[in-house]
């Protein structure tokens, strides 16, 4: 969800001392855990990196589970409670962040299958009068602008200070308040000219969502996607707990900084923005049922893989919340990263069917590295050669 995690690094320095548990990174990494390997994925790389995600970058635990047509791997490093030094539990559920996009676009787009929603309509025709204030005007920006973040409008987590949410990591963020946070300020540009990640256009996205069907979001998401495909780690979730096996989630306000912990939050923060829980299987099952196109019919399917530039060196483009990104060894994968308060995780799949989560319960962190060796590690997981990355 959160567009910037270091940006966040200097915000909770203001906070150490509000009450969260407070530890110090263990100095080695418990041991892995694995089941069959595909023979495919370098599965000593993929540890290295891991290990090195928990070591020299900080992360406490972390967690990648790789899958293709015919065998998962469970890889682990660290610890998921520095408290009591408990492994990171090859089944852990954690909080993805901004991977629910993935989820919030897909049950959009079935929406526009079952033409109910027009993908070029403007938003004003799903929700008249809301976007409204500051030069932000729902009546010219459409449904597909909200999804590929070329609306323009800002992003209401630019201006939610996070040294609020983490003093009280409970309360409750209505939507109306998140979107009127947002609309406060002018837009980034005209709609349609250029691209801006924005978690405000996929609160609206959530909101259409709700007006169309007249049910939440969650449970359309539950109907349409968790259910089918048997997601039994995946949650919309309504409380500030994690439930099932996971790891603590903490944050770190600086380089010699104690670790916050902060596990217990309002998902309300993210909402359709990125509120969900899952897991590594969850995650990587959802992604292969949706470019084999178990989820959406060829049309949108094709919408959705329909990208454009974000104006990374590293040529990364982004579809109806879904992102490509290059492979070291040639073609692209597909997925999407996420970040929450006490997690930071990335997910990709390419269209021959290979899936891979990575996870870490460090979010933000205070290693400008871990981000860099998440994605190697996805890399890696996903090409089955060396990843450039800190080699």
């Amino acid at each position: 969800m959160i567009k910037h995690p270091r940006a966040l690094v200097s915000a909770l320095a203001l906070v150490v001392a509000v009450g969260a548990a407070q530890a110090a990174v263990p100095g080695s990494a418990a041991a892995s855990t694995a089941a069959e390997s595909a023979t495919s994925v370098d599965h000593s790389r993929l540890q290295a990196l891991l290990h090195r995600l928990t070591t020299v970058d900080g992360a406490p635990g972390a967690l990648a589970e790789v899958r293709d047509r015919r065998r998962s791997t469970v890889l682990t490093s660290g610890v998921g409670n520095v408290t009591n030094q408990a492994p990171v539990h090859r089944d852990s559920r954690f909080r993805i962040g901004s991977m629910t996009k993935m989820f919030t676009a897909t049950a959009l787009l079935q929406l526009v299958g079952e033409r109910r929603v027009s993908l070029d309509a403007p938003v004003e025709r799903y929700l008249p009068g809301v976007v409204r204030g500051h030069g932000n005007d729902g009546r010219v920006i459409t449904v597909r602008q909200l999804l590929q973040h070329t609306s323009g409008l800002p992003d209401f987590l630019d201006y939610l200070k996070p040294q609020d949410i983490v003093k009280d990591p409970l309360a409750h963020h209505a939507p109306q308040d998140l979107l009127d946070t947002a609309l406060e300020h002018p837009p980034v540009f005209e709609p349609g000219t250029d691209w801006d990640y924005s978690n405000t256009g996929y609160l609206l996205a959530g909101m259409i969502i709700e007006k169309v069907t007249g049910h939440t979001y969650g449970t359309e998401i539950r109907e349409r996607i968790i259910e089918p495909l048997h997601l039994c780690d995946t949650y919309v979730p309504r409380g500030t707990t994690i439930p099932g096996p996971h790891p603590r989630g903490y944050a770190q306000p600086g380089e010699d900084a104690p670790l916050l912990d902060v596990t217990r939050m309002s998902p309300s923060v993210g909402g359709s923005a990125g509120s969900i829980i899952s897991s590594g299987t969850d995650v990587n099952r959802f992604l292969g049922a949706l470019l084999r196109g178990a989820l959406l019919g060829p049309a949108e399917l094709r919408e959705m893989m329909t990208t454009r530039p974000t104006g990374n060196a590293d040529g990364r483009a982004y579809g109806l919340g879904l992102e490509s990104r290059p492979l070291p060894d040639g073609g692209l994968y597909w997925g999407h990263t996420g970040d929450f308060l006490g997690y930071e995780t990335m997910a990709g799949a390419t269209v021959d069917g290979r899936q891979a989560t990575v996870m870490v319960n460090l979010g933000p962190g205070s290693s400008d590295a871990q981000s860099d060796d998440i994605e190697a590690a996805l890399q890696t997981a996903l090409s089955g050669r060396r990843s450039p990355a800190h080699q």
